[in-house]
């Protein structure tokens, strides 16, 4: 596939991506918390862990920050992970599927790996990068694009079908 005919994605494009996205992000969060909360309730109510003279597991979390540091971490991680693995296996989001966007490496054969795609998430400023956009009218490129190498395009309804994915 040739990535230099196509389109590189525009500013409100790629924001309705990112709503599309943010709302996957917070269901995938909300899973994990529930999973984290459900494995320490166990834990706690069968006594493995102590309540630390608190009756409710509930009190026992909000009261010690190692806990909500613990749960923070762990969401944290699920969250990121939702992102690294879609880019890394078809290099688009859900939000991006929907919009049609995918991320091209802007070298021809150049790996996009789990620890380039975090650096790029990272550049990204929590969303703050693509601003850019706004103001790279020519070339189109957030500034994690421009600090990862790489390049959101506009693809095709024939090129974002799954089977193609």
């Amino acid at each position: 596939m040739d990535t230099n005919v196509k389109a590189r994605a525009g500013f409100f494009r790629r924001l309705a991506a990112m709503v599309y996205d943010a709302l996957v992000a917070i269901a995938v969060g909300m899973c994990a918390a529930l999973l984290i909360i459900l494995v320490l309730t166990i834990l706690f109510e069968n006594n493995l862990l102590s309540k630390q003279g608190y009756e409710h597991v509930s009190d026992v979390i909000q009261g010690s920050l190692l806990y909500k540091i613990i749960i923070q971490i762990w969401v944290g991680f699920w969250v990121i992970a939702f992102f690294l693995w879609f880019w890394k296996h078809g290099g688009q989001t859900l939000g991006m599927r929907a919009w049609r966007l995918r991320i091209f490496a802007l070298k021809e054969n150049q790996e996009m790996s789990y620890l380039h795609l975090l650096g790029r998430m990272l550049a990204s400023l929590g969303g703050l990068g693509t601003l850019l956009v706004l103001f790279d009218l020519k070339n189109k490129q957030s500034l994690q694009d421009r600090l990862a190498n790489t390049e959101v395009l506009v693809l095709t309804k024939l090129e974002n079908d799954h089977t193609n994915w």
